[in-house]
């Protein structure tokens, strides 16, 4: 048991001593790495600072960004690009040295390449007339910008030029030089002491081939001037380094030419811009007519390879000119499009893309399947062969918005024809050669003209005989006369229209119209059944017309008649309750008040009748004077007192009557003021109880007498206030149910004639308001009206 805890003991000793042993060999370890991280650091900042100090010796300025939220970094000479004194930064101030167009493009173009990523090359023109090379490109999350001499060679064509160099002076011989120039892909010249072309290689004779220069081997062609050339290199003042020159080969494109010294004289090749790379020659002189064009096209050779395509094919597809170069494959332009979203949505694009580029195999022009794109757009393609040693030209059109106007033209068609169908009247259309073009199934209807006859666009004489068939007693004769209106071209001629009156007893009106475009449209419809019942309405409005006259005349007749008999009556009855006759008793004078009472009653009413009758013959004329209204108003209730007298010593009417003092001058026919104020109280009287209360009252307004009549008698129902004012007899009722009587048809008209106005009004719980409104000078309304 002793030894337990020795062994413990020694065990916790162990693997202490073998834990300090583990640190020890663990923090040796991180020192040593720590020291080959430094190592490295420091040998990769010894190389970042021999490449700035490359780079700011170069003869181009950079200018590096390196993130969103740093400032720009600036590597180079100022002296290359800036008059003296002036430092790197100021580079970026392009207004002072660069033209304003100049200026403005490589503005934008920083901004696109910071923001969109897309980046590019610009050749510029400085303020000293000196061509300036602009490159911007992703670095990172940065940017970054090369601004150089087009003189000088960009980093790229240097690289290429020292090693063509160090082949070329490596040779012992001329003929060891041509092997080197020989190989290469790009056109490459050899020169001799005095600057003469002593070899050119393939690519070289092809290439002034294409700008229709004579060449051979023994002498080849002279495609750069070489005093340009050396006048680049005294400037640069360096002849033992590679240089670079801008030029410009006719149609074929921009190349810099980079030459450099080699033993015995000198070498040097043309490398054809991006921006300006070299085309096929049997299309060159197409290119600046297919650039200008606003339709969207696309070249490509045999080897699918992109040979020519303008601007319109970029804004079409969106797609970014810098990325866009001559010599693309196709198949690698229609992957682009279909990765952005641009190409139609095919389950099988593999299989499209085949049919696609089949049209390399055409050999006359064929127009593909339109392209439905995902944003809405249809695309129409049209592809052609290239020439005769193959490729194809593709020609794309946006055909939206034509697809747009066709549906929306044919759906304007579609309600024409069905607006066309549906009119009742027949309608053709003729043109000038004298043939149907349009029409509308009623034509044949009206006609009894077949339907297959008239959808083969028949000539107006085929229609003639048609309806000679349908109609054998005059339906040629009256298409005859038709055709006349039809082919008469007198430039003078006008519309007409008429009737036409069948021998089948039909009556047709007929229009002629001549429209802008020289056809001529007739419209037809058969008006016999509306015109049998305008001559029917004609005939019963005549016959209306006759019994209103005839009950006028009777109406006149009669009255002056029962005039006659009523004088008599009203003469013998005042006779009688004078006591003439002899003394009469209570009953018997009641019974003569009765009689005279009944007697006013009925004059008034011939009264009314006859004054209704010279108001609806048109005849009856207001005289209009100063009137006294307290007068009127006295003499409309002397009236009113003779037709409702008193019964058994008791009133049979209660009247009361206001009139407001300070009333304006009232200019008015006193007769008919007093027959308006007698009907509207005999009317509130007699649907009144006996001893009922009528208020008359008559106030002044600006420039307006106002006479309101009040009662309490029944209750007026709506039906009776609508027929208040008609001319008919009170509505059927009880005795005393309230109506519209004949008197207040009197009242109406010459309320009018007075220029007023008449409001009827129902009282609660019972009773009716009756408000006449006239202007205070009738003459003057009478003018107005």
């Amino acid at each position: 048991m002793g030894a337990a805890p020795v062994a413990i003991a020694l065990g916790a000793g162990a693997f202490a001593l073998i834990a300090m042993a583990l640190v020890r060999r663990m923090l040796r370890d991180n020192r040593l790495a720590r020291s080959r991280a430094a190592e490295q650091i420091a040998g990769l900042r010894a190389r970042v600072d021999e490449y700035e100090a490359l780079l700011s010796g170069g003869r181009e300025i950079i200018v590096l960004w390196a993130s969103a939220g740093e400032g720009p970094r600036f590597l180079g000479q100022a002296s290359a690009l800036l008059p003296p004194g002036r430092r790197a930064e100021a580079v970026l101030d392009f207004a002072s040295w660069l033209g304003e167009a100049d200026a403005d493009r490589i503005a934008r173009a920083i901004e696109n390449l910071r923001v969109g990523g897309r980046g590019f090359e610009l050749t510029l023109k400085a303020g000293d007339g000196r061509t300036v090379r602009a490159s911007g490109s992703l670095l990172g999350n940065g940017a970054a910008l090369r601004l150089r001499p087009a003189a000088i060679a960009p980093q790229g064509e240097l690289v290429a030029a020292a090693s063509v160099s160090q082949a070329t002076q490596t040779a012992t011989d001329h003929a060891t030089a041509r092997t080197v120039l020989a190989s290469l892909g790009k056109p490459a010249f050899l020169r001799d002491g005095a600057g003469r072309l002593v070899f050119a290689n393939a690519a070289y004779h092809d290439l002034a081939r294409a700008l229709g220069r004579k060449t051979s081997e023994s002498q080849p062609a002279e495609l750069v001037d070489y005093g340009l050339l050396q006048r680049n290199r005294a400037v640069l003042g360096d002849a033992r380094k590679p240089q670079s020159t801008m030029v410009t080969l006719g149609e074929v494109g921009d190349f810099e030419v980079v030459d450099f010294p080699v033993n015995g004289g000198s070498a040097g090749y043309l490398h054809a811009r991006q921006d300006s790379a070299p085309r096929d020659p049997g299309l060159s002189h197409l290119s600046a007519i297919i650039d200008a064009l606003a339709t969207p096209i696309a070249i490509f050779n045999p080897n699918r390879e992109l040979v020519q395509f303008n601007r319109a094919y970029c804004a079409m597809w969106d797609i970014d000119p810098n990325w866009l170069k001559l010599g693309m494959d196709e198949r690698a332009i229609l992957d682009k499009l279909r990765t952005d979203g641009k190409l139609p949505n095919e389950p099988d694009y593999q299989g499209w893309r085949t049919r696609h580029l089949s049209a390399y195999q055409l050999r006359v022009p064929k127009e593909l399947e339109p392209w439905h794109l995902p944003d809405g757009r249809t695309v129409q393609v049209i592809a052609a062969p290239a020439g005769p040693k193959g490729g194809v030209i593709y020609v794309f059109e946006d055909i939206t918005d034509q697809l747009n106007l066709k549906s929306q033209h044919k759906v304007v068609l579609d309600v024409q024809r069905s607006t066309l169908n549906a009119l009742s009247e027949a309608v053709a259309v003729f043109g000038t050669n004298g043939r149907l073009t349009l029409s509308n199934p009623k034509l044949s209807t009206v006609w009894k003209l077949p339907a297959n006859l008239l959808a083969e666009t028949p000539h107006i004489d085929q229609i003639a005989e048609a309806a000679a068939r349908a109609l054998p007693e005059d339906g040629a004769t009256i298409w005859r006369d038709l055709k006349r209106s039809i082919i008469d071209l007198n430039p003078t001629r006008s519309d007409r229209q008429g009737r036409i009156t069948r021998a089948d007893g039909k009556l047709i009106d007929y229009a002629i119209v001549r429209l802008p475009d020289g056809q001529t449209m007739m419209t037809f419809l058969d008006v016999t059944e509306s015109a049998n019942y305008q001559r029917v309405l004609k005939e019963r409005n005549d016959a209306l017309i006759t019994a209103d006259r005839l009950k006028d005349a009777f109406v006149q007749n009669v009255s002056y008649e029962l005039r006659s008999p009523l004088t008599n009556i009203i003469g013998f009855a005042d006779l009688l309750a004078s006591g003439a006759a002899g003394e009469l008793n209570d009953k018997q004078h009641s019974y003569t008040d009765f009689i005279r009472a009944s007697s006013a009653t009925l004059g008034v009413l011939i009264d009314n009748i006859l004054d209704l009758a010279t108001v609806d013959a048109g005849i009856a004329e207001l005289q209009p004077e100063p009137q006294d209204v307290a007068t009127l108003v006295d003499k409309a209730r002397a009236g009113l007192a003779a037709t409702f007298p008193d019964i058994d010593g008791e009133p049979s009417l209660n009247l009361k009557v206001i009139v407001e003092p300070d009333l304006p001058p009232f200019i008015a026919d006193g007769t008919r003021i007093v027959n308006v104020l007698y009907n509207l109280l005999s009317n509130a009287a007699r649907f009144s109880e006996p001893g009922g209360e009528v208020r008359l009252t008559v106030s002044g307004r600006t420039g307006r007498i106002q006479f309101v009549v009040e009662d309490e008698g029944a209750p007026m129902s709506e039906e009776m206030r609508v027929a208040l004012l008609d001319r008919n007899e009170a509505l059927a009722g009880p005795v005393r149910q309230r109506g519209a009587g004949l008197g207040l048809s009197i009242v109406r008209a010459f309320v009018n004639m007075h220029g007023g106005t008449i409001a009827v009004e129902r009282r609660e719980p019972r009773g009716t308001r009756v408000v006449v409104s006239l202007p205070s000078d009738a003459a003057m309304a009478g003018a107005a009206e």
